[in-house]
């Protein structure tokens, strides 16, 4: 067995092993207003529940390793003191992934991850429309755990106001933990989903992703592709070009013969079977033909 002296390795050596070995954990999905009330949207993995009486839950949103600069999370909830954390389940969690692009302050991830924001009852920080929790948070109190590269800032929160969707209630009103099919963060790429285990989602692009955002509308607003489909599609960092898009179909056509004068809903479908091979760029160059 390995026996090694934190003190002995790099900070991000062992960030891999904490992330790696402490795992599976709860996302903190954190909406959080800056002091101009410009909304922000980040998950986070160091996140726990710790008392019902007071409900209290606490999330950590360290100081990056890279360049010890810290997260807009941090600095709205010390502007602020109110947080809302989303639990993210499997449905969501592609454009939740999305979303912890570094994107620059002011821009709204709710919009680049194609999230429905919601208003709040109690505090002002806007709800995730598609998470199946979500808590109203006050910040009690915010503890520093160091100064560099690496170093946690324990948030601790009090829940003010909790929304459940019914979906996801039993008929004792109970949380139907299947249903809820709640996903959790491990160390790399890798995630667990409750009911099924270990999958992957590559990290998103370091040069940002376009976002839905920039999607046409049909593409956005489409009655076809899932919101995870969205966020995979949202993580590139440009769309084929017009002469790709028609020399793609041109050779499509053998194969599709009608695919020229198919409709939205059909290119969707065609596009949805790419993506579940992991052919992003293919399928938006059929929804973009």
């Amino acid at each position: 067995m390995a026996s090694i002296d934190p003190k002995h390795l790099s900070t991000s050596k062992l960030h891999g092993y904490l992330l790696s070995a402490v795992a599976p954990r709860p996302i903190a999905f954190a909406s959080t207003l800056d002091a101009n009330g410009n909304p922000n949207l980040s998950p986070f993995s160091f996140f726990n529940v710790f008392s019902a009486n007071p409900p209290i839950m606490v999330f950590s949103p360290a100081r990056r390793v890279r360049d010890n600069t810290v997260k807009h999370t941090l600095q709205n909830v010390e502007a602020t003191k109110e947080v809302v954390i989303n639990m993210v389940n499997f449905d969501m969690v592609h454009q939740m992934s999305l979303s912890s692009t570094e994107y620059p302050d002011g821009v709204n991830e709710f919009e680049k991850a194609g999230f429905t924001m919601l208003k709040s009852d109690i505090v002002k920080p806007f709800r995730v429309g598609e998470s199946p929790v979500q808590f109203e948070c006050t910040v009690n109190n915010i503890i520093k755990l160091g100064t560099e590269g690496g170093a946690g800032n324990l948030i601790i929160c009090e829940v003010v106001r909790l929304h459940i969707d019914d979906e996801f209630l039993d008929e004792n009103e109970s949380i139907d933990q299947i249903k809820l099919d709640l996903v959790a963060r491990a160390g790399g790429s890798y995630y667990s989903r409750a009911k099924k285990g270990f999958f992957q989602i590559p990290k998103p692009l370091s040069t940002l992703g376009i976002g839905v955002d920039s999607f046409p509308d049909h593409v956005k607003n489409s009655m076809v592709l899932t919101g995870n489909d969205l966020g995979i599609l949202g993580n590139v960092e440009t769309l084929p070009t017009e002469e790709s898009v028609v020399a793609f179909i041109e050779d499509l056509g053998k194969r599709y013969p009608n695919i020229k004068t198919a409709t939205h809903r059909q290119k969707h479908k065609l596009a949805r079977n790419y993506l579940s091979f992991g052919d992003v760029e293919s399928a938006w160059k059929i929804l973009l033909s």
